[in-house]
């Protein structure tokens, strides 16, 4: 994810909205809004997938894992932030009725829809939903202002946390079921990485207890720097092909995952569950972890070190300097490109008269480097598109936003990250090719910023950064879609993202829009009244699509008549939230 200096509601329609009121047998209140919605194992396993429902666990033997408005929203923004903030023991919300979808498919496809990150801790670690009654709340204050649905982490440490091959979905089917319920869509994130130690992580979910177990009996299947420092987020691509968990090789785990998650919510693929967003490295990212903010490593706007010190990927880089007919080559990474919070100017590597990086050294280097991390994502991919294939689920990969340093010749924090991206080649291009192979989307980050809001003599340029990615995804005819890299509720940064998300690069644009854009974060925050109603503007303007160049001041007099119709509804919903 991109970072900065501070590190990190279909459409509402112009006629009313019907609201039903419905009392439950426990005294609550259950409130229904019609709105138009608008988007082969060395070591074969058997595996145990346990079900939680009810009062009731069961585990199942299976085969081996094959502007604002006006009006205050504030009675049930307030409910919604206390829920958010206050651990609740009581029973959760009556049931909804099913929302009544009357947006035809052909409008369901205008502009950009919206999703919102879901938080990180959503399932706690012993493998319920966490805060059930906010989220309840939350997920329908969320339909109703338009959203299209929402992301959700599905953690590989939790999940399959015990032992290997054994899946706990746990409070997953739950959460999903919820989303199902309110008509919500859901991006499930495979997240195969370690939750803590980067950007807006607030809790710490390491990988799966076995995983970590073997990381300690054989440290190199961390990532290392050369100074020897060793990294726990995600399992060094260098191993990707070699059985060090437990006789499957990383990649077979991580396709075992996926193949479980598919047979555990098929009937929810494609319907609900329309995309499925591939972990590939820290953050969720395909990266190395070049800039770990964790015990203060990394600081903005360092240019972070490569990742490339542990015994596996030294092997394959000697092999490839010996099939280039330079051995030497072949001893280490580059130990002359500074530390983790140097500037380009500080190294030898770097700097950009005589820099490394543009030796004949340095291009044999950064080709090897991050050809290892496009072949990782490759892999991974593969295994994700045949998963995954006729089930009506979309495939994506999240790609990092590293803006800082952009305007210098090396684009050093983005070599380091594995993006051979500089002045005089396109790092990005290769990527889009790679994920057009298999018909993925490609996801980025940053969207919201603009070059001046960044420190200028780091030479920040995150505009320039969202062109030159624009442009790539369409040289590669690949849809892009994005994301905010830190937490935004300004108008400033919703004008920044909806300029983005139209993708007007050249006259070669045409219709083309972003595929999707995800929002983060599903917070107290966003439920701020103030933060709300500039929010609920936003995902409007978002979903009538570049061609419709209204004010916001006009998409603010709308979104006021959906406030003043469902204000009766939220006061009931807050008097129930609240007792």
């Amino acid at each position: 994810m991109a970072m900065s200096l501070t590190h990190q509601i279909g459409a509402l329609s112009g006629t009313p909205v019907t609201i039903e009121a419905a009392t439950t047998n426990t005294g609550e209140t259950s409130a229904t809004l019609s709105t138009s919605a608008v988007w082969k194992s060395p070591a074969p396993l058997k595996c145990k997938v346990t079900r939680t429902g009810g009062d009731k666990t069961t585990t199942d033997m299976l085969s081996p894992p094959v502007s604002p408005c006006r009006s205050p929203l504030r009675a049930d923004l307030t409910a919604a932030c206390q829920a958010f903030t206050t651990t609740m023991s009581q029973s959760d919300i009556a049931t909804e009725k099913e929302y009544a979808v009357a947006a035809k498919d052909k409008e369901a496809k205008k502009g950009v829809p919206v999703y919102v990150m879901m938080p990180l801790d959503s399932v706690k670690m012993d493998n319920t939903i966490n805060r059930r009654k906010a989220m309840n709340a939350s997920l329908l204050a969320l339909k109703s202002a338009g959203v299209e649905g929402i992301m959700m982490d599905v953690w590989w440490g939790l999940v399959e946390r015990d032992n290997p091959g054994e899946y706990n979905w746990g409070g997953y089917v739950e959460l999903l079921e919820m989303a199902h319920k309110h008509g919500l869509k859901v991006q499930a994130v495979m997240s195969f990485h370690q939750c803590g130690g980067n950007v807006g992580d607030s809790v710490t979910i390491p990988l799966p207890k076995w995983a970590v177990e073997e990381m300690h009996k054989d440290p190199d299947l961390a990532y290392t720097d050369q100074w020897g420092r060793r990294n726990f987020e995600y399992i060094s691509l260098g191993c990707d092909t070699l059985p060090v968990l437990k006789g499957r090789t990383p990649v077979q785990c991580y396709a075992d995952f996926m193949r479980a998650f598919r047979d555990q919510f098929e009937h929810l693929l494609g319907e609900t569950i329309v995309e499925i967003q591939v972990g590939m490295g820290p953050a969720g990212e395909l990266r190395y972890p070049s800039y770990p903010e964790q015990d203060g490593t990394w600081k903005f706007p360092g240019i972070g070190a490569f990742q490339c010190f542990d015994k596996y990927m030294d092997s394959s880089l000697k092999a490839a300097a010996e099939a280039a007919g330079k051995p030497e080559w072949g001893h280490s990474g580059p130990t002359d490109a500074g530390e983790y919070n140097n500037w380009p100017e500080d190294t030898q590597f770097f700097c950009k008269e005589g820099g490394g990086w543009s030796s004949s050294y340095g291009e044999f280097f950064l080709t090897w480097y991050s050809q290892m991390l496009l072949d990782h994502g490759e892999r991974i991919l593969s295994a994700a598109t045949e998963i995954f294939k006729d089930k009506g689920v979309k495939i994506s990969v999240k790609i990092a936003g590293i803006h800082w340093h952009y305007g210098t010749r090396s684009h050093a924090p983005e070599l380091t990250a594995g993006y051979y991206n500089t002045r005089f080649r396109d790092g990005y291009l290769p990527i889009a090719q790679m994920l057009a192979r298999y018909g993925a989307i490609f996801n980025f980050t940053c969207i919201e910023m603009r070059d001046q809001e960044q420190p200028q003599d780091a030479l920040c340029a995150p505009e320039k950064l969202v062109r030159q990615v624009v442009s790539a995804t369409q040289r590669a005819q690949v849809p892009l879609a994005g994301e905010n890299a830190l937490p935004r509720y300004d108008e400033h940064a919703h004008e920044q993202i909806l300029n983005a998300s139209a993708l007007n690069v050249d006259e070669n644009s045409g219709e083309r829009e972003m595929c999707a854009f995800t929002y983060l974060r599903m917070n107290p925050d966003l439920f701020q009244a103030d933060n709300w109603r500039k929010f609920v503007a936003f995902v409007k303007k978002m979903k009538e699509g570049k061609d419709v160049n209204r004010c916001w001041e006009q998409v603010e007099r709308e979104a006021e008549h959906f406030v003043h119709a469902t204000q009766p509804l939220v006061q009931e919903a807050a008097v129930a939230l609240m007792h």
